[in-house]
């Protein structure tokens, strides 16, 4: 059963709603993704990575958004990163509670992040990174109209051992290939 949400950027605000999320999910994230460091799951390790988010938006190099249910629940995360507007070129990445995994709900903000990519910050091509063995996040961007790249051997650390990533890229716009 789909859940309804809404995206919005990340404010001030959010702190503790945040450090909820990812505690909650902090096992479910951690089979996935890269562990974050212990000192993260704080509610200043949480405050410290959103003042380095809002900073990074403020200076047009990244937009961190938020997945919340009609209630303010936190559902997942979606962010744009690494954005060059000289290169026209940014990264996006995306968390999604296990509770509502498979719902649509990533989907929902790699079109989203899409569309603010092109219309806000003017980029014109997109990449995103995936675990090999993490075919339901390869299907939302390839259904996004990402294509698959090359693969980075060992790129990831995840439960203690390295992990094989495919890079997946997007020409937003009609811009050319990357």
């Amino acid at each position: 059963m789909k859940t309804p949400a809404t995206l919005r950027t990340l404010a001030s605000t959010d702190a503790a709603a945040l450090l909820h999320f990812e505690l909650h999910n902090r096992d479910w994230f951690e089979h996935h993704v890269e562990a974050r460091a212990a000192d993260f799951y704080t509610l200043g390790g949480v405050q410290a990575h959103m003042a380095e988010l809002l900073t990074l938006l403020d200076r047009g190099e990244a937009h961190p958004l938020l997945i919340v249910s009609a209630q303010g629940e936190i559902l997942g995360r979606a962010n744009l990163k690494a954005m060059e507007a000289k290169r026209g070129s940014g990264e996006l990445g995306y968390r999604i509670a296990q509770a509502h995994a498979g719902q649509g709900l990533a989907s929902l903000a790699v079109r989203e992040l899409m569309r603010l990519a092109h219309q806000r910050w003017g980029l014109r091509h997109l990449q995103a990174y995936v675990a090999v063995d993490n075919p339901a996040s390869a299907r939302v961007l390839l259904k996004n109209g990402f294509e698959r790249a090359e693969c980075h051997p060992g790129m990831a650390r995840v439960q203690g051992r390295q992990i094989d990533c495919h890079r997946y890229e997007c020409a937003l716009g009609g811009a050319g290939p990357l």
